[in-house]
């Protein structure tokens, strides 16, 4: 979580799945919806960083740092 904080998405909604948003420069909005578990499968990862349009190495620099 603290990764996709780190990338500008700030938590909306927390149940069982987590509503984040994200306000962009151009005054666009990134919707992002991840389920709430301890442990993500890597497909579900790589779908949600697909959709976010975060790049693999720029979550994992920022993983690293949480």
């Amino acid at each position: 979580m603290c990764a996709l904080q780190a990338l500008g998405f700030r938590i909306v909604r927390r149940g069982n799945h987590i509503a984040l948003l994200r306000e962009n420069p151009d005054g666009t909005r990134t919707p992002l919806t991840m389920p709430n578990h301890r442990r993500l499968k890597s497909s579900t990862l790589r779908t949600i960083l697909r959709q976010a349009g975060i790049a693999r190495e720029a979550f994992l620099y920022h993983y690293d740092k949480c």
